[in-house]
């Protein structure tokens, strides 16, 4: 079956991810993709880090006993890759294999937010009185042109924050509500050639755009929740959110193709509550589900869906 329309015109993939019968991914919290295609799915199950080739072949696994629970990721220029956690507040950058390089914050040790978990997500957000630096709860992290690294800490935060490449500590800029450069849960965060940071704005249900020293340039309105997003060599923007669509957009935000499972039946949807998005060299789109998290849905290998690029 075929998604999307004209140029952007996809054919699913189905059962693409290819693992061990009685392993489940269960809830995909990043995805990153290396210069050879290599697909890091950044997971919930035993086995945090999965890495399969372009096929779904399960080339390897690490990252067992690591996380407390996978968020977000990317991978860098050199082909290291960034993980958060957002219940033990770290960000931390890993070789390609495992071998850990940097961690970023202090482990199980949260920034003053006023932030205070309940049992209710939205009563939970609602306790961010103010913006407390790194980290609490972080949810994105992207590396600019520059080397510089941005992390968007969004569930006991609602800021984004700023470091040099070797770690150092540079600013932060938001804060909690609805207005301009503020945040109802920086979910992630990109940064594109320009050094212009992206940010979906979940709550807020928009994408802010800043530049690298956290002025507002631009925002897109015209989301509902998102959830990541990821901008192509060619300036080409794909979005996913929790309507269950996924979006693309030129860079200055013509809609060329979109499409979503609303109206489906739960169990049988294409999608149950996207969470991260991200293209390989081949133009085939990736899109991870925390259907577990969210409903108690273990969806198996269509926790991770791959869309192949028509031509």
């Amino acid at each position: 079956m075929s998604y999307g329309s004209g140029k952007h015109t996809y054919e699913l993939v189905d059962g693409w991810a290819k693992y061990p019968k009685d392993w489940s991914i269960l809830d995909v919290g990043g995805i990153a993709i290396d210069k050879q295609d290599r697909v890091y799915v950044f997971n919930r199950s035993a086995h945090p880090l999965m890495i399969f080739d372009r096929e779904g072949n399960m080339q390897s696994t690490w990252g067992e006993g690591v996380f407390k629970r996978a968020h977000g990721s990317c991978i860098d220029p050199e082909g290291n890759i960034f993980c958060t956690d957002d219940e033990n507040h770290t960000v931390r950058k890993f070789t390609s294999d495992g071998k850990l390089l940097m961690t970023l914050g202090t482990e199980d040790k949260p920034s003053d937010t006023g932030y205070v978990k309940k049992f209710d997500f939205f009563c939970s957000l609602a306790t961010i009185t103010r913006g407390g630096g790194p980290f609490n709860r972080p949810t994105g992290v992207a590396v600019g042109p520059s080397g510089n690294i941005y992390i968007a800490d969004g569930y006991g935060n609602a800021q984004v924050h700023k470091f040099t490449g070797d770690g150092k500590y540079l600013f932060s800029w938001g804060g909690p509500g609805t207005g301009p450069s503020q945040f109802r849960l920086p979910h992630n965060i990109w940064v594109d050639r320009q050094e212009r940071v992206w940010v979906p704005d979940r709550e807020n249900s928009r994408i802010q755009i800043f530049d690298g020293e956290g002025k507002l340039l631009n925002m897109w309105t015209d989301e509902i929740r998102p959830t990541d997003l990821f901008i192509d060599d060619k300036d080409t923007v794909y979005i996913s959110d929790l309507a269950d669509r996924v979006r693309i957009y030129t860079i200055d935000g013509k809609l060329l193709s979109e499409w979503t499972a609303e109206g489906m039946e739960r169990e049988k949807a294409l999608f149950i509550a996207p969470h991260a998005i991200a293209v390989d060299s081949q133009g085939s789109i990736y899109v991870g589900e925390v259907a577990f998290t969210g409903f108690k849905i273990d969806r198996g290998p269509r926790a991770i869906h791959k869309f192949s690029l028509k031509v």
